[in-house]
């Protein structure tokens, strides 16, 4: 299976995308943390431009990621390479300048200003493709939702549009859509998604592979007893939070994991390396963009393109081990 795939709109790039929920940082709201924790926007910088040129072209970011800081970076240092795919998400308000995150507003109103205040941040008049962030949206609200985006492509404001969705109900009921041209999925060995990717595959989609490395387990770094840190989304109790728990990794996940720990370093990768390589063999339509906040990651994850896919022995062999778990 190859490692390039054509997008919608006629452009081949590498399957390996960049995921940049990591790098906006924490935002000033009270409560439960939905970020990685801080960050240093030096370091963030660099391994952006070490990822593009790496050969990276599909940066994955949103309003909500530190209430825009992340796509003010992408903006700064990725919007002038015109071959750079820049994906967004909209659909929660933001205040940048006071760092702020919002509530959701899928008003027609609501979403043009979120997606005015990603297209200033991205430095892009027109943004490559833009991403519902409200995964189990009501279906009842899609023609209002869609039917707004619809008319943002006809002023040139965004190209295309997608969601960012787990449920099949929402996939079909968006789906049929003009300008509709990607679902963005949790998408790893331990979720194969198998309806949501066929389905997209059938419609001629992309799947932009959420999760790829199961939000950092399947690097194979954290040991039983690990600690996160108070202000890291995977030490919440945040109900959709699967591979971390109680502020430690799940014990059953990584159990699993122990069952395909050298599977996945076959050939010499790392084990990031063997996690994209099984979504690379996985299915053709999934560009996996798996997170960062080092310029060390962004090298190891895109350092998968050049082993390519698991062999087919490698990935049957991760199927019984995984069905035997």
């Amino acid at each position: 299976m190859s490692t390039d795939i054509t997008l919608w709109n006629g452009r081949t790039v590498p399957r390996i995308g960049m995921g940049c929920w990591a790098i906006g940082g924490t935002t000033a709201n009270s409560g439960p943390s939905t970020s990685y924790g801080q960050t240093d926007d030096a370091t963030s910088r660099a391994a952006l431009q070490a990822g593009y040129e790496m050969g990276a072209r599909v940066f994955d970011t949103a309003a909500a990621y530190g209430a825009g800081h992340s796509e003010m970076l992408v903006g700064q240092e990725i919007s002038h390479y015109d071959d750079a795919i820049i994906v967004t998400k909209f659909g929660v308000e933001v205040d940048f300048e006071a760092n702020l995150k919002g509530e959701v507003n899928l008003t027609p109103a609501g979403i043009e200003g979120i997606i005015e205040g990603s297209r200033s941040r991205l430095k892009r008049d027109c943004l490559d493709l833009v991403l519902l962030h409200v995964n189990d949206m009501d279906v009842g609200l899609v023609p209002q939702v869609f039917d707004t985006l619809e008319a943002l492509v006809a002023r040139g404001r965004i190209a295309a549009y997608g969601w960012s969705t787990d449920f099949m109900p929402q996939a079909r009921a968006a789906a049929g859509y003009p300008h509709f041209v990607a679902f963005e999925n949790d998408y790893n060995v331990f979720t194969p998604a198998r309806e949501l990717m066929a389905f997209a595959q059938e419609r001629g989609l992309i799947s932009i592979s959420r999760l790829p490395l199961a939000m950092g387990l399947l690097s194979g770094k954290f040991a039983p007893d690990a600690k996160l840190a108070a202000d890291d989304v995977r030490a919440q109790d945040h109900a959709w939070l699967r591979f971390f728990k109680d502020g430690k990794p799940n014990a059953e996940y990584l159990e699993r994991l122990g069952a395909i720990r050298e599977l996945l370093q076959t050939g010499g990768r790392t084990m990031p390396q063997g996690a994209l390589g099984w979504i690379l063999a996985s299915s053709p339509i999934a560009v996996p963009v798996p997170g960062f906040r080092t310029e060390k990651q962004v090298r190891d994850n895109l350092g998968a393109l050049e082993f390519g896919p698991l062999p087919a022995e490698t990935m049957a062999e991760i199927a019984r081990q995984l069905d035997a778990s």
